[in-house]
């Protein structure tokens, strides 16, 4: 796969629109080849400077879309545009309509069990039960992570969605791989279960466009998310502000 490729904060990061995204994964699903994909955002970017498990674990993904809209604006700002935001949660939506299409399976996993179960019978009925391939809860020790890969390489999945927060659900796709190749498609989609099932509302549509969604995520949940989003979003603006200079 050549897609062309730009540079933040030393991260690769694909020249992909949303549409273009959807068509690398349905081509490599239907040559039954194997890709992994990742999201990146500013707290992900910020987060990679320091730790370097999780950098590799980012890098090493066949796709890397930016997910927030502040990575587009920086990739901008830096003179190397991004066509658009490709939102791990809309690829998802649109990945579950793909299948349904196609006749595609789909392993869903994480959250709590209530949570994605909620998320399996909700795309169950909305599309049919027969592209559920399986599932399975994010709570687990580290001794049950290949017990786990294992369910999910052998159930018959061609795409994995993985609903574990960060850098746990980058570093089980990385570290699991190789047992994963029989899966597809593979991506970690965060805290996407919980919309779904509508646990945790999204932003309107006008705060997604203005970058505002991460606001609206602050409004929900201020005291699990404001040092995220305090520390981690004045961090982003300084890297960029830095490499943006370093380059001049």
């Amino acid at each position: 796969m050549n897609n062309k490729r730009i540079t933040i904060l030393n991260c690769p990061v694909d020249k992909l629109s949303m549409q273009e995204t959807l068509s690398v994964i349905d081509d490599a699903i239907s040559n039954s080849e194997s890709l992994q994909h990742v999201v990146v955002n500013a707290a992900k970017l910020v987060n990679m400077q320091k730790d370097r498990q999780l950098y590799e674990s980012v890098v090493s993904n066949d796709i890397i879309n930016a997910d927030g809209q502040a990575v587009v604006w920086a990739s901008r700002f830096l003179g190397k545009p991004l066509p658009e935001r490709v939102a791990g949660i809309d690829l998802m939506q649109n990945l579950v309509r793909l299948a349904q299409e196609k006749g595609y399976k789909i392993f869903f996993f994480g959250a709590q069990e209530e949570i994605v179960k909620a998320v399996v019978d909700k795309y169950s009925k909305e599309y049919s039960p027969e592209i559920i391939a399986g599932y399975r809860n994010g709570y687990f020790k580290k001794e049950e992570e290949k017990e786990i890969a294992k369910q999910i390489a052998y159930s018959g999945a061609n795409m994995l969605f993985v609903a574990i927060s960060s850098p746990t659900k980058e570093n089980f796709l990385s570290q699991n791989s190789e047992l994963l190749k029989k899966v597809n498609f593979t991506m970690g989609v965060g805290g996407s279960f919980d919309v779904v099932a509508g646990k945790v509302k999204r932003a309107p549509v006008w705060m997604q466009k203005a970058g505002l969604e991460w606001f609206y995520r602050f409004l929900q949940e201020p005291g699990r998310m404001w040092k995220r989003y305090l520390v981690t979003n004045s961090l982003f603006i300084w890297y960029v502000l830095k490499e943006k200079f370093r380059k001049k």
